[in-house]
């Protein structure tokens, strides 16, 4: 386990079931405490009733949009950072200022998805401790 997993808890949105099985299994092999939602609606509710280090999700879901999630949980948790994976080649203007990164899913390898989450945690830690 690295120093940047240890506690860290991320919540993983994705509508496509074997994805977010994918998704999870590489966390949990990286020492990440995983939380998973198929749906935005239950994926709001999640992030209410457990600490949440950092969120991945995807894009275009049916029902509650990425973004409209994206957008709830920054107004309930402002700094929560937030990757959004998705098949669009470049990031749509509505995610600027939401989204803390962009990933696009045909390119996107493992080692560049737990790069992003180490580098967002590490972030959002070192914030944490100058706030201190």
């Amino acid at each position: 386990m690295s120093p940047a997993s240890s506690s860290a808890t991320i919540l993983c949105i994705e509508d496509e079931p074997s994805q977010l099985l994918l998704r999870k299994l590489l966390l949990e092999s990286e020492g990440y405490a995983v939380i998973t939602s198929e749906s935005g609606q239950e994926a709001l509710k999640l992030f209410q009733a457990h600490p949440v280090d950092l969120v991945i999700l995807d894009y275009w879901m049916s029902g509650l949009n990425g973004v409209s999630v994206a957008r709830e949980m920054k107004r309930l948790k402002f700094d929560i950072p937030i990757i959004i994976v998705s098949a669009y080649q470049s990031l749509p203007g509505e995610v600027i200022g939401i989204a803390d990164a962009w990933l696009r899913k045909a390119e996107t390898e493992t080692a560049d998805l737990l790069h992003e989450v180490a580098t967002l945690l590490k972030r959002q830690r070192a914030k944490s401790a100058s706030c201190e």
